[in-house]
C-alpha cells in the first residue's frame, strides 16, 4: 500500500468530525423539537449553529478525502481522488448556500425583495433548498461511495467500507424527497452523512494512527 508519509491530516480530520456532525445531529434536534410544524423551517438560533456547523464540517470532509486517497492503495488512486472531486464539489456548493444565506438573506437590501423567501429561505422550494440537495444528496453520495470503493483490507477497514456504503445510500434516498415533494423524506439522508460517514471517519483515523505506528 501507498501510505501517505504523515497521516496527521487524516486522523485530525477524522477525529473533528466524529466532534463535529454530533454536535450538528444535537443542533438540528433541538431546532426540529421547537416546530410547530414539519413544514416551517428552523428557526434561530438552532439555524445559525447549524449554518456555522455545516462552514466548518464542509472543509473536514474534503481534507478527509485527501488523507484517504493518500492512504490508498495505487490501484485505488483514481476512485479515490474522483471522491475528492465529488467531496469538494459537495463543499464549495454548501459553503456558498450558507454562507450567503448568514450574511446575505437578513440584510434590507435583499429581505425586502419579495423574491427573497424563494431565494434564501430554507423550506422547499426554494433556491437554497435545491442546492443544498444537490450537494449532500447528490455529490455527498458519490464521494461516500468513492470511499467505500477506496477502502480495502479486514478490520476496521472492512466496518469503514460498510459504513461508507450505508453512508451513500442513504444520503442518495434522501434524494428521493426532491420528485415525492416531501422534505421528510429528504431527513433520510441525515442518517448518511451525519452519523454513518463521521463514524467511518474516525474508524480510518484509527486506522491512519496505527498504519503509522508501524
Amino acid at each position: 500500500m501507498n501510505h501517505m508519509a504523515s497521516p496527521k491530516l487524516g486522523i485530525a480530520s477524522g477525529f473533528a468530525l466524529a466532534l463535529l456532525c454530533p454536535l450538528y445531529a444535537i443542533a438540528l434536534a433541538g431546532g426540529l423539537y421547537r416546530l410547530a410544524s414539519p413544514e416551517q423551517p428552523i428557526q434561530q438560533p438552532w439555524f445559525a449553529c447549524m449554518e456555522l456547523l455545516i462552514l466548518a464540517i464542509a472543509p473536514l470532509v474534503v481534507a478527509f478525502m485527501v488523507a484517504l486517497h493518500a492512504w490508498a492503495p495505487d490501484k485505488h488512486g483514481p476512485i479515490s481522488l474522483l471522491g475528492i472531486v465529488f467531496m469538494s464539489m459537495c463543499a464549495v456548493v454548501t459553503c456558498g448556500v450558507h454562507f450567503v444565506i448568514l450574511t446575505l438573506s437578513r440584510e434590507p437590501a435583499f429581505s425586502a425583495l419579495p423574491w427573497a423567501p424563494v431565494v434564501f429561505l430554507f423550506r422547499w422550494p426554494s433556491l437554497a433548498y435545491a442546492l443544498d440537495i444537490l450537494a449532500w444528496d447528490f455529490f455527498f453520495p458519490l464521494a461516500a461511495l468513492c470511499a467505500a470503493l477506496t477502502v480495502s483490507g479486514p478490520g476496521l477497514a472492512k466496518v469503514a467500507r460498510s459504513l461508507f456504503l450505508g453512508s451513500a445510500a442513504f444520503s442518495l434516498a434522501g434524494l428521493a424527497g426532491v420528485p415525492l415533494d416531501n422534505m421528510s423524506v429528504r431527513n433520510i439522508g441525515i442518517v448518511g452523512y451525519v452519523v454513518l460517514f463521521p463514524v467511518a471517519a474516525v474508524l480510518m483515523a484509527v486506522r491512519f494512527r496505527r498504519d503509522a505506528a508501524k
